[in-house]
């Protein structure tokens, strides 16, 4: 099933934080090569030197509804990075297949959200992949199965270090703490085909832990405006 959205931006109505969606995602943690992460994770240069590595995420998102509307999302978090607040994520490579979410996602939280459409095709065995094109190409090709019952589940389990984001817009830093509950169950990456130039390589993964999340409601706040965490 493919949503296609417009090739250049048309005029995008404000829709300020905070956000409600719904929908559902599939998340992995994985491990990659150190070179990858700090070489080819296209971590912007007002990050760089405050990047603590290990961990990164690669998301695959079905929103069904949102501030913007219902939109699809793929994205890659190298690691955390260190704030004033302490070590928070930061997504480096984001697509959408929304202008709305694209223009708004950067003024809102500083998000580096870019455009590609994005399709999700539902397999014969269960797994579900997600494209994302752009001009007709696709540069992304991720699948991932589910497995295992479902759960409840929220961020309420976690620290609030461990769902905070930082960005970098216009000399400061942008950070909020998400919220999100819903069913969790186990998932596995089956596969996970980039284009480099547009994603960051992950033929040398290693899967930490892969997980379903489904009929999801998470809340983004509005963005704390800061000065640059320490260097």
């Amino acid at each position: 099933m493919s949503q296609s959205t417009a090739s250049r931006p048309p005029d995008v109505k404000s829709a300020p934080a905070p956000w409600t969606l719904t929908g559902d995602a599939y998340i992995a943690m994985l491990e990659l090569p150190e070179r990858v992460l700090r070489e080819q994770s296209f971590i912007p240069e007002a990050l760089r030197s405050r990047f603590e590595g290990r961990y990164s995420l690669l998301m695959a998102i079905d929103y069904t509804s949102s501030d913007v509307g219902p939109y699809r999302e793929l994205l890659f978090i190298p690691g955390r990075f260190k704030t004033r607040r302490g070590l928070l994520w930061s997504i480096s490579k984001i697509y959408v297949n929304s202008w709305d979410s694209v223009v708004n996602g950067q003024r809102n939280w500083g998000i580096p959200k870019e455009h590609a459409d994005l399709e999700i095709v539902r397999e014969a065995d269960g797994s579900e992949r997600l494209r994302a094109l752009q001009g007709g190409e696709v540069f992304a090709d991720v699948r991932f199965a589910p497995a295992g019952p479902s759960l409840p589940a929220g961020t309420a389990l976690l620290p609030a270090r461990w769902r905070g984001l930082v960005h970098h817009r216009d000399g400061s830093d942008l950070l909020c703490w998400p919220t999100a509950r819903g069913s969790v169950r186990l998932a596995r990456l089956l596969e996970a085909r980039v284009d480099p130039a547009r994603m960051p390589p992950l033929d040398e993964r290693r899967v930490v832990f892969a997980a379903r999340l489904s009929g999801f409601r998470a809340e983004f706040p509005v963005a704390d405006v800061e000065p640059p965490g320490p260097g």
